[in-house]
């Protein structure tokens, strides 16, 4: 599954995400680019998945608009030790995520 990092989750975090090909947004060329037109620059350059820490994302967004999925880490920070916490959890989520749906990680 192709998966795009927003820039407000550490860079490193992609390494944990080894079966899914994964860029941040920076690498990607998408740095700077804001929720709604994040979310169709990483659609048109055929990611499947987003992944974010950005909770009020699906109240600013029309997900249904959307052929991508957003997943929202809920970590305590945006720091590598928190979010590596809910790894195991985001890939199980990765193996049944649908676009369009957003599911937040706990």
């Amino acid at each position: 599954m192709r998966v795009l990092f927003d820039e407000c989750i550490d860079e490193r975090l992609r390494h944990r995400f080894t079966e899914h090909e994964c860029q941040t947004a920076r690498y990607a060329g998408l740095a700077g680019l804001k929720n709604g037109k994040l979310l169709s620059a990483a659609e048109t350059a055929g990611f499947e998945v987003m992944v974010t820490v950005d909770q009020n994302m699906p109240d600013q967004q029309n997900l249904s608009r959307h052929n991508i999925a957003l997943m929202i880490v809920c970590a305590p920070t945006n720091r590598l030790p928190d979010l590596e916490r809910l790894v195991t959890a985001a890939l199980a989520v990765l193996a049944s995520i649908r676009p369009g749906q957003v599911i937040r990680v706990h």
